[in-house]
């Protein structure tokens, strides 16, 4: 039966949105989400989509990647195609008022990794370091403020600005490893996404800051971003941007250690495993497998607190 549907229109957070982008594939082109599972699988044209985010986090609104998750696995299947991605997007920060702090938090961290992920993966380009930088810019001056006061509107409006612009990084230049071992955390123990990629951020960064290429991009984003002064050497300005990304997820109240959440030192090798099979692993900017997925974990274990890793950063 003809669906007769003239446009799609997803408000919500980025699970709303990607849901639908789901239901555009399916409408638009038959069959089953696993279908679609990959990039360019539409064969007929799609419907227009107009999103409109109520949350300021995953940037779906900017991106043509719907992300659905396995009924069975509970893996999330990336589901790409130009097509998919919306036509027009509203940013509208009243909105976001009525979200609960846990959810701006959440968000808030998960559009910060976006932000940082993007500007340093393999793919980047000078496309996407544009919305990389702008974003983390708008991010990490404003999600603080919104953190301590929720009922910012100003502060809001530039986080959602940010995370909008980190979506169109992703777009353009993929994620990294933080997200290929924060997805393992949700599927086995429903972390949430924002707490989870929020555990695996700083550890990552260090990971890569070992490659002294990727360490002068951090170091250039904390000099453009105010965080170091412009003469500031690079092994300095990455640790004062370390320090700021320890500071913004003490202010969001994430946890560092996955020993709180239910994980045991058993799980690190099944968790490794299903990291060095996620798609965005492809794209870090220093190579990494297994053992080193193994590795990052484990040091997950032992993790001090945001607060005090924050004060020894500085």
């Amino acid at each position: 039966q003809k669906s007769k549907v003239d446009l799609i229109i997803g408000l919500g957070g980025g699970s709303s949105m990607d849901t639908a982008k789901g239901c555009n594939f399916i409408l638009s082109n038959g069959g089953k989400m696993s279908d679609f599972w990959g990039v360019d699988r539409a064969i007929r044209p799609m419907y227009p989509l107009i999103a409109i985010p109520t949350t300021a986090g995953t940037g779906s609104e900017c991106q043509s990647f719907a992300l659905i998750s396995n009924d069975e696995s509970h893996k999330k299947m990336a589901c790409g195609d130009k097509k998919a991605l919306p036509r027009i997007t509203i940013l509208d920060p009243e909105l976001t008022l009525s979200q609960p702090n846990s959810v701006t938090a959440c968000t808030g961290v998960d559009a910060l990794s976006h932000a940082l992920e993007s500007m340093v993966t393999s793919k980047r380009n000078k496309n996407s370091l544009f919305h990389s930088r702008l974003a983390f810019k708008l991010i990490q001056e404003f999600l603080p403020l919104v953190l301590k006061d929720p009922t910012d509107l100003k502060s809001r409006g530039q986080v959602l600005l940010g995370a909008s612009h980190a979506g169109a990084a992703i777009e353009r230049s993929m994620l990294g490893a933080a997200h290929s071992m924060a997805n393992p955390l949700t599927a086995s123990r429903g972390i949430i996404h924002g707490v989870a990629v929020g555990i695996t951020l700083p550890e990552v960064i260090k990971f890569n800051k070992v490659d002294s290429g990727t360490n002068s991009i951090y170091a250039d984003l904390a000099r453009d971003s105010g965080i170091a002064s412009m003469d500031c050497p690079d092994e300095e300005a990455s640790n004062l941007l370390m320090a700021k990304i320890y500071s913004i997820l003490n202010l969001a109240k994430i946890p560092t250690s996955l020993s709180g959440q239910g994980f045991t030192l058993s799980d690190i090798p099944s968790l490794a495993l299903d990291a060095s099979e996620q798609w965005t692993a492809n794209f870090n900017p220093r190579r990494v497998n297994r053992d080193d997925f193994e590795n990052i974990y484990s040091t997950l274990f032992s993790s001090t607190s945001c607060e005090t890793q924050s004060l020894q950063a500085n």
